[in-house]
């Protein structure tokens, strides 16, 4: 279902020179931790917020003022094109700008390739690889035209390795791993900076009921510093990929 750009708009604008992050697959997990770790470390930023869930969205944004961030959510189905194109018209209407573009949303679904329906590998193309594309397309020319920008591509250690029981999944995620490939070689000359991020088995609440211990993994927050860490690097430098796995390694 499509849903409607709802730009919270209860704290007050910050100053144009600080940075407009802009955040997908916000409302849990690993863009949460993400959100939560800019709002308290890169003082006076400027989160937009975007997911499907506007209720758990509010809940991080109103966790991420606490820290003195202007935190704004943005209902989105980012795999829906129209849905996309209104929500970066909300976003550039109340920000006018992106600096730094975090593509996070994704899913993931265990199937065999025989067992792997074609509505089933089309719906991981489209969360974890046509999203990417289309929120990424909506703010490029901007970054272009200023000459600076960062943009952030969530992969996985499955769009490096493939492994078995994730055929869609596996696709899509090697997909993502391609198209920042792509988009590093075509805007390197253009002052944008592109890396491409790679977790193993990372903590979430998508993980409920796996039977899978939080301990077995990493914390979300750990995959949010090594973002932030490579986002406070000079304009010199750019970290082209970044893989994270469990420190047992077997997730």
């Amino acid at each position: 279902m499509k849903s409607k750009p709802n730009p919270r708009s209860s704290a007050p604008s910050a100053g144009t020179n600080n940075p407009v992050i802009l955040i997908t697959g916000a409302s849990q997990g690993i863009g949460a931790a993400i959100a939560k770790t800019f709002a308290r470390e890169v003082k006076g930023c400027r989160l937009a917020l975007v997911a499907r869930n506007e209720r758990n969205l509010k809940a991080v944004a109103s966790g991420c003022e606490k820290f003195g961030a202007t935190a704004e959510v943005f209902g989105c189905d980012v795999a829906d094109e129209q849905s996309v194109t209104e929500m970066a018209k909300a976003v550039l209407a109340r920000f006018k700008r992106v600096d730094v573009l975090i593509n996070n949303a994704g899913a993931f679904a265990m199937a065999s390739f025989a067992e792997t329906s074609v509505a089933e590998f089309d719906r991981m193309l489209a969360v974890n690889l046509r999203s990417a594309f289309l929120v990424t397309r909506a703010f490029l020319s901007g970054m272009l035209k200023r000459k600076s920008g960062d943009i952030y591509f969530m992969s996985s250690i499955a769009g490096l390795d493939a492994y078995p029981n994730a055929t869609g999944y596996a696709a899509a995620k090697f997909g993502v791993t391609g198209m920042a490939k792509v988009l590093r070689q075509e805007t390197k000359a253009h002052g944008v900076r592109v890396c491409c991020v790679h977790p193993g088995a990372t903590w979430s609440p998508s993980w409920d009921g796996s039977g899978v211990k939080p301990e077995r993994m990493m914390p979300a927050e750990d995959v949010a510093q090594a973002i932030l860490d490579v986002h406070r690097l000079s304009r010199r430098s750019v970290v082209e990929e970044i893989v994270l796995r469990p420190q047992l390694g077997d997730l």
